[in-house]
This record gives C-alpha cells, sequence and structure tokens, in this order.
C-alpha cells in the first residue's frame, strides 16, 4: 500500500488555543469519522499527531557560511503553521481524497502527500 501524510497546514492557533471543550471534541469526531471512511474504502490511519503551538518549536538551519542557526518558533515566510498531520496507507489515492474531505469541517485546508521512502 502506498503511505501518504495528510496535513493541516493553516489551523489558527489562537482559535485552537481558545476553543470549547464541544469544539475540540467536534475536531476530534470529524478526524475519527475521516478513519472510518477511509478504513471502510481499504485504507488505514496507521499514525499522526497534533502539534503543540509554533511558541514552542525551534527551527535549525544551516547559515550563509555553514553555521548552525536555531531559531524560536517555527521559520516560516506565512502566517500558516502546521497543527497536526495523519501518516495514512491506501492503493487508491482518489479515495483518499474523497475521504478527506470530511477533514474541512474541522480543518480549513488539508493537504495530502505521498511519503517516499528512503
Amino acid at each position: 500500500m502506498t503511505e501518504y501524510v495528510v496535513m493541516f497546514p493553516a489551523d489558527n492557533e489562537s482559535e485552537r488555543r481558545a476553543a470549547t471543550e464541544a469544539r475540540r471534541q467536534a475536531t476530534f469526531d470529524t478526524d475519527f469519522e475521516f478513519g472510518r471512511l477511509l478504513a471502510a474504502r481499504g485504507g488505514a490511519v496507521t499514525g499522526g499527531a497534533g502539534l503543540t503551538d509554533s511558541s514552542e518549536a525551534r527551527t535549525i538551519r544551516r547559515g550563509p557560511n555553514s553555521e548552525v542557526l536555531v531559531t524560536d518558533g517555527p521559520y516560516a515566510e506565512s502566517v500558516e503553521q502546521l497543527s497536526g498531520f495523519f501518516l495514512v496507507t491506501c492503493d487508491d489515492y482518489d479515495v483518499l481524497v474523497d475521504a478527506a474531505q470530511v477533514l474541512t469541517r474541522a480543518h480549513p485546508v488539508v493537504e495530502i502527500r505521498p511519503v517516499k521512502e528512503f
């Protein structure tokens, strides 16, 4: 089976922090429904995680003179930050895309990428 990562790159951190328990449960229920829909069509969620706030992130990069630079927070050229992801397996990409559409109830953007094993 082909492995994919399903990412949530546009969830709003401040909204997520301020969410009521009912809103958090609705997100959990939506994510669970995605897994159920995928499993019903032969795929599977094999892993995943919700990520902590970007304020807890560190970015490590090679600088202009090959020195290593460590900065606080994610270093991105946009306001969008990755809030979580699922690892999934599925033989049919169209099935995955179809099942993932339910995720937009809880996540404004869902990005799917094939995983290339090394």
